[in-house]
């Protein structure tokens, strides 16, 4: 075996607390090298009489590696452990105090975690494991006032471009909440709404006013409480790393340079604040000038700051905050933000936008969840037919293994959002490949988000075209495709297995674009088959027991002699369940 891939070390997404009585524990091996691996655990004050060893489960695989699971219930919450790994004949232990081939004498020189403190276990909202949620843009979801709409607000429908209006606002939203109670929907995630000159929202001027073109804060205060009386809870977007040019205090600072007040607000490099040469003297998102980064560090900022994010928790019982350009803050605002959030609503979700491997921001002391853009990446790739099932399997058990249980199962999956082309449009206008990436979605780890429109057909590029106006009329909806969202909806939220169940690949092979997968916990065992090839196949896989259907049609299907022979149309799927037994 190769000794110079074996890793562990006793923190973070290796070993943690899942719950006040369980420790997560995971090691990593060289891929296809290893047998078998044994947690070799024990309470260091009495090994002897609390020693147990428990045989792990290859959890995942990645290009490179494997990665070995199990979970530990230590009986006075203290734990040392130490592995031991077999491969053929041979047999290597791996402790704290390093790796050799002779058995190691407890517990001296074992891997430990000392103890579970209640308060160091890592909780994420329950609520969150059982959202589906639904991502609105209001500019672009509905008019329901047109009295209130914008000058120049064009014909619902145009062309959307990077600055003209459509008059979506919050009455809108109210207007069609029946729609998204009927489509399955149960948790909103509402782009910016407060004053703002432009139609995205990002550029922030008053962070306690809703914007007058969607409405006013007690319609917003209204449209929460509805929602809460539907059973759907809200996050709003909180844009904490920048704010407008029109924002008081910077205007302030451009007129009074360095004596004004709010001078360290911001990162201003070289006063006057200007643009030069297209590069802004002061610090911004990116390179626009009409976006001034906050110096989230200054004590007044971080008050200003932090006194947002309460005042709409507890002004409208907000659900919880979606952190745009969350990894550009700094760790000791995060901090913060999440404590005076906690103590506001416990319950509150906390969701940073960060695009790439976030474990940094998720030990607990800063969000519960990311936006899962590299899930979106590595799903759309499979399902446009630039990878096969293997590489897939292994770039999924990637994303997997980088987050604890915890974290997998609220990590907030998308497939398109407001800052990429729309889903249809991705998959190259394919319905069949669109299906596929969604029925992926929910029966995956983690809380699925669809974009607005995404259940009804819209298409769109990149940004501002997949900003488009929500469709409403029926005859240019994609009725068969909504249908087949709100089937995909009422499964996953029927089937507890389905959102916190374990997952697991079952056939992904080299050259072979088809997949099949399951999830289960103790009530239900799922299989999902996919064929992602434009040719019909008969997907096999041996099975011994002989009591499963068809989850969406109910229809008994049995393996022969075994094996499960699956058949399936070109880029269709079967999810087949059984019901386990007590």
């Amino acid at each position: 075996m190769l000794l110079e891939a074996l890793y562990h070390v006793p923190r973070d997404k290796w070993a943690y607390a899942y719950d006040t009585y369980t420790i997560h524990l995971r090691i990593r091996t060289k891929k296809n090298d290893i047998d078998s691996v044994v947690a070799m655990t024990g309470d260091k004050y009495d090994w002897d009489r609390t020693y147990f060893e428990i045989t792990m489960e290859k959890a995942a695989s990645d290009e490179m590696f494997d990665y070995w699971e199990c979970g530990v219930r230590p009986k006075y919450k203290r734990l040392s452990y130490g592995f031991r790994i077999h491969a053929g004949d041979e047999t290597v232990y791996m402790v704290d105090s390093g790796i050799g081939w002779d058995y190691p004498y407890p517990p001296a020189g074992y891997f430990e975690f000392p103890y579970i403190h209640e308060v160091d276990v890592f909780k994420v909202p329950e609520w969150a494991k059982e959202a589906v949620f639904y991502q609105i843009m209001t500019e672009r979801f509905a008019n329901g006032n047109p009295a209130i709409n914008p000058v120049g607000t064009e014909v619902w429908g145009g062309k959307p471009e990077v600055d003209n209006f459509f008059g979506g606002d919050l009455q809108g939203v109210l207007d069609h909440l029946d729609d998204l109670v009927e489509l399955g929907i149960n948790a909103i995630y509402f782009t910016p709404l407060f004053l703002s000159p432009s139609n995205h929202k990002y550029d922030t001027v008053d962070y306690k006013q809703v914007d007058p073109q969607f409405g006013d804060n007690e319609l917003l205060k209204k449209v929460v409480d509805t929602c809460h009386s539907k059973g759907i809870r809200v996050i709003l977007d909180a844009v904490f790393n920048h704010c407008s040019e029109e924002f008081p205090p910077f205007q302030d600072v451009l007129k009074h340079g360095k004596d004004s007040p709010y001078a360290e607000w911001f990162h201003v490099n070289q006063f006057p604040c200007e643009v030069k040469d297209g590069i802004p003297t002061y610090d911004t998102f990116g390179f626009y000038g009409n976006m001034p980064k906050f110096n989230t560090a200054h004590p007044e900022v971080k008050e200003y700051l932090l006194g947002v994010a309460e005042y709409w928790i507890k002004e409208i019982k907000l659900d919880g905050w979606r952190l745009d350009v969350a990894n550009e803050i700094d760790h000791h605002f995060w901090r913060d933000f999440r404590q005076v959030v906690k103590k506001a609503n416990p319950e509150a979700y906390i969701v940073g936008e960060v695009w790439s491997d976030s474990l940094i921001w998720l030990a607990g002391d800063q969000f519960d969840s990311v936006m899962n853009y590299p899930f979106a990446d590595k799903v759309l790739e499979f399902f446009n037919g630039n990878m096969d099932g293997l590489t897939f399997a292994n770039r999924i058990g990637s994303i997997l293994m980088r987050y604890p249980q915890q974290t997998n199962e609220v990590v907030f999956n998308l497939l398109c959002s407001h800052d990429t082309p729309r889903l249809l449009t991705r998959v190259g206008g394919d319905t069949r490949r669109m299906k596929l990436t969604v029925v992926f979605l929910f029966t995956f780890m983690g809380t699925p988000c669809i974009f607005y429109g995404d259940e009804v057909g819209l298409t769109g590029d990149g940004d501002p075209d997949c900003r488009k106006c929500m469709e409403w009329n029926p005859e240019k909806q994609n009725l068969e495709l909504y249908e087949f969202y709100r089937s995909m909806i009422a499964l996953r939220k029927k089937h507890k297995a389905l959102r916190q169940g374990r997952f697991r690949f079952l056939q992904a092979n080299l050259h072979d674009p088809c997949i099949v997968y399951e999830r289960a916990n103790d009530q239900l065992h799922f299989i999902v088959w996919m064929n992602n090839s434009d040719s019909y196949r008969t997907l096999s896989h041996p099975i011994v027991t002989t009591d499963w259907f068809d989850a969406q049609t109910e229809e008994s299907v049995k393996p022969v002699n075994g094996i499960m022979h699956v058949d399936l149309e070109p880029y269709g799927y079967r999810i087949l369940c059984r019901r386990l037994k007590p």
